[in-house]
């Protein structure tokens, strides 16, 4: 199903023209030709999503999508469900690791309750995006209705759209919902067709008892919903409100040619997600870190993605984004405002390259 039966934008491929201007600036900064490396790629990358040769971050936001699952109640998980709407109350008492280093690094924070099984009072810095108490159990039935994983996806796109109108053009994506490394692991697998067990992994923790056990009702639920193949049926068979989510949102921004920060295993499910429904996607997105979730390298493979960073991250909430920002300002920082061979009067290679 295209994306515009969805009511989405268009997404273009990036546009290229641009690139020889923009690589000709970075390969004459006061440096060896790729001495900066991936930061060079980031330069490139951002200069096209924004067609200019002076790109700039604006009014940043990191959105936490939240939502419950049905399939914590088969004890795939070592906590509790009510952990969800617990860290959702942290997140907005402003107590958690993603509020701590969003400040540090000067995001702006939302946590989007997708469909928590908790009413919340209402709160400045939280949006209302319930589709439900939480999904159904995938192992007796699909996650969702198709029709609610379509509204899901629009109300994702609706987020985007506002904050775009806003002047945000970055904008960060992370998650909260127990029992979600099962539901990304179950999207891994249909959309990658790759066995259960090289997707599932600890999650919140548990044992390799756990993870063997994870890996099994994967495969029931595989199983039982064989009939999804389309990326629409797959999210409303397999994926979480936070998730399908995500994945509107993730393709709105990149319509609207925004970077889109993907953080680890559960966000870069709905950016495969994403990916099903307009491979152009990708091109906006930036993938902040590799997750030490067992899944999330091949994810990052399959996709061919570099990621910014790789910390041994396992907790989610998108705090890989807010952690790689400051690399995003350091990129555009030294194509703006580092001196070029010429400018500052420093000879250049002798053969006629850079340094």
């Amino acid at each position: 199903m295209p994306p515009s039966d969805l009511l989405f934008s268009p997404i273009s491929p990036l546009d290229r023209s641009l690139e020889p201007a923009l690589q000709a600036l970075i390969d004459t900064k006061t440096k060896p030709v790729g001495s900066l490396g991936d930061l060079e790629a980031l330069a490139l990358q951002i200069g096209l999503i924004q067609q200019t040769t002076t790109p700039a971050l604006q009014h940043p936001h990191l959105v936490v999508f939240a939502g419950d699952h049905g399939i914590a109640r088969s004890g795939v998980s070592a906590y509790p469900q009510d952990v969800t709407w617990q860290m959702v109350a942290n997140y907005l008492a402003g107590g958690a690791a993603v509020n701590v280093f969003a400040r540090q690094n000067g995001l702006t924070l939302r946590v989007v309750d997708a469909g928590v099984n908790h009413t919340f009072e209402a709160h400045p810095e939280l949006v209302d995006a319930k589709l439900g108490m939480g999904t159904a159990n995938f192992l007796e039935a699909p996650a969702m209705p198709v029709e609610t994983a379509r509204a899901g996806l629009q109300r994702g796109a609706r987020l985007v759209r506002e904050l775009g109108e806003s002047g945000c053009n970055v904008i960060g994506f992370g998650e909260m919902g127990i029992g979600n490394t099962t539901s990304a692991a179950a999207l891994m697998s249909r959309l990658l067709d790759i066995p259960p067990e090289f997707c599932v992994g600890r999650g919140t923790g548990v044992d390799e008892a756990g993870v063997a056990f994870k890996a099994e009702v994967v495969q029931q639920a595989l199983h039982l919903h064989a009939e999804a193949t389309e990326p629409l049926e797959i999210l409303a068979a397999l994926g979480g409100f936070e998730i399908v989510q995500m994945a509107g949102a993730m393709l709105e921004a990149a319509s609207r040619r925004m970077i889109v920060l993907v953080d680890g295993f559960i966000a870069t499910s709905a950016m495969l997600a994403a990916h099903a429904f307009e491979p152009a996607v990708r091109e906006y997105a930036v993938f902040c870190h590799r997750s030490e979730e067992t899944g999330h390298r091949l994810m990052l493979e399959r996709l061919g993605a570099t990621p910014l960073i790789d910390l041994g991250l396992r907790l989610g909430e998108g705090t890989g984004c807010a952690l790689a920002y400051p690399l995003l300002r350091s990129s555009v920082a030294f194509l703006n405002e580092m001196a070029s061979f010429e400018r500052a009067g420093v000879s250049s290679r002798q053969d006629g390259g850079a340094a």
